[in-house]
């Protein structure tokens, strides 16, 4: 079974500073920094997913801005695939799935942001289309919510939904992943 690395919207405008700050990005994205060198040196695939808003009244992630680009701890190389998408499912209107059948990836290992949003609508998405999915669960960055004047932390968010992933596929850390790819 080929592995491979999908970095879901780690983009600038989550970041301190950006439109959009979510609670611990830096350090989420940090130990996503961490997988995508291990994924790089072992020589499996890595995609990179890039959100851009076509909302006109979208408060962040507008095309052309800086908040909107790949946060340089995570940055592309030329020949990494970078999927566009527009929803917070990475699947829809994309050529993702195309490029997972391309490079032969079969095991999806899912970093990124929002946890609640596009990790979760990816994730749901690529267990559908039949996908093993494992969410790394440090490497995944939210926001405080509110609920009908219910206000929900963003650790509790992040812990819920990282609960019902569990049925879409393993729910691991940065260090099991960075283990095994060690003993490949």
């Amino acid at each position: 079974m080929s592995a491979g690395l999908l970095l879901i919207d780690i983009q600038n405008d989550y970041f301190s500073g950006g439109l959009m700050e979510l609670v611990g990005m830096k350090e989420a994205a940090t130990r996503a920094s961490s997988l995508l060198s291990a994924f790089r040196e072992e020589g499996l695939p890595v995609i990179h997913v890039q959100h851009l808003s076509t909302n006109p009244d979208a408060g962040f992630f507008i095309p052309g801005t800086i908040g909107a680009e790949i946060h340089p701890l995570v940055m592309p190389y030329p020949e990494e695939i970078v999927i566009e998408k527009h929803f917070p499912n990475s699947f829809h209107n994309t050529k993702l799935s195309e490029e997972l059948a391309w490079t032969g990836i079969e095991n999806l290992v899912i970093c990124g942001a929002m946890t609640h949003m596009c990790v979760d609508a990816t994730t749901r998405a690529a267990r559908d289309l039949g996908y093993d999915c494992t969410v790394v669960a440090d490497a995944c960055a939210t926001c405080d919510l509110e609920f009908r004047g219910t206000q929900v932390p963003a650790r509790m968010v992040q812990a819920a939904f990282l609960a019902a992933m569990e049925v879409y596929g393993e729910v691991s850390d940065t260090a099991t992943i960075l283990y095994r790819l060690s003993g490949i």
